[in-house]
């Protein structure tokens, strides 16, 4: 429910913002003289969406080098882990006998 009431809130003024901006503009693409008409909320949202999916993609490979790092640094620590065990049987006393036996 806290959900639903969260995600209201956020969107609410999304669709104040689309019902206030509801003139239609040109949108063209320069070389050619291709062009369409939409409402100005969408051409506006939908280049917020591309600048933030674009935004999300640059973070995401500029993390990938981070993330190898993380991942060649557990191996290393899994390989020592194992060495410190293997060093760990290998110099454990020897069971001694009890007295008298």
């Amino acid at each position: 429910m806290l959900f639903l009431i969260v995600t209201f809130i956020l969107c609410l003024p999304l669709v104040l913002f689309a019902l206030s901006n509801t003139e239609v503009v040109r949108l063209g693409l320069w070389p050619t003289g291709y062009g369409i008409e939409v409402h100005l909320s969408i051409a506006i949202l939908v280049a917020m969406a591309i600048a933030f999916l674009l935004g999300a993609l640059v973070v995401w490979v500029s993390e990938l080098a981070q993330r190898r790092r993380a991942r060649r640094a557990e191996r290393t620590v899994r390989l020592l882990e194992a060495q410190i065990e293997e060093l760990k049987a290998r110099t454990t006393p020897p069971l001694s006998l009890p007295p008298g036996a």
